[in-house]
């Protein structure tokens, strides 16, 4: 994208997929899908697109598991964002995607498109006759998932605590913003989009 191979960013489509739900005591401590799970799309979003967050939309459905309800948080979740230089993207989640675990981010300009976390491991299946193969073994989790980023990401707060490397990371805050609670709830009772000055600092 940087290098303008894309042309202009008009889209940006962003999944994360759990293969099953987390135990029933976790998700009243979890902070609820938005910020347990989609923080990580919007904050991925921010990085990549080096672009704020300005807008946001989101709606979430407790029909699946009991428990969901029980904990006043959603099983499923879809977000809009609106960013800075008008960008549309949209990131869904989910914890009850039985096929595997699936995190993806689709970049789509007016020149070009690209998808990244797209590969053999990927669960998912093409209906098309001539389409890839189905996955055999699709990602099992997030640890398996992204071993070489945590450890990555291990590395590098070692480093910064020694004093041997600047701190890589803005903190983030805005990503808390788009998935905090308050905003998410006020955007599920409210049905309308909410401007990131609505939302306070946590």
């Amino acid at each position: 994208m940087r290098s303008g191979s894309l042309g202009r960013l008009h889209t940006v489509r962003a999944t994360t997929s759990d293969p099953a739900p987390p135990p029933a005591a976790y998700l009243p401590l979890s902070g609820g899908l938005y910020r347990d799970c989609l923080v990580h799309d919007f904050d991925i979003l921010r990085w990549v697109t080096g672009r704020e967050v300005v807008e946001v939309y989101a709606t979430g459905s407790d029909a699946g598991p009991a428990m969901f309800r029980a904990a006043g948080d959603v099983d499923t979740a879809a977000s809009v964002l609106t960013l800075d230089d008008g960008t549309l993207a949209t990131a869904t989640a989910t914890r009850c995607n039985g096929a595997g675990y699936d995190v993806r981010m689709e970049l789509a300009g007016e020149l070009d498109q690209v998808s990244v976390g797209l590969d053999g491991r990927t669960p998912i299946t093409s209906t098309e006759p001539k389409g890839p193969p189905p996955c055999e073994q699709p990602w099992p989790g997030f640890l398996e998932r992204f071993a070489p980023a945590y450890e990555a990401e291990l590395d590098a707060f070692v480093r910064l605590v020694r004093g041997e490397r600047d701190n890589p990371c803005d903190g983030g805050e805005r990503c808390t913003r788009c998935a905090s609670r308050r905003c998410a709830s006020a955007r599920g009772r409210e049905r309308r989009p909410v401007r990131m000055e609505e939302v306070p600092a946590s």
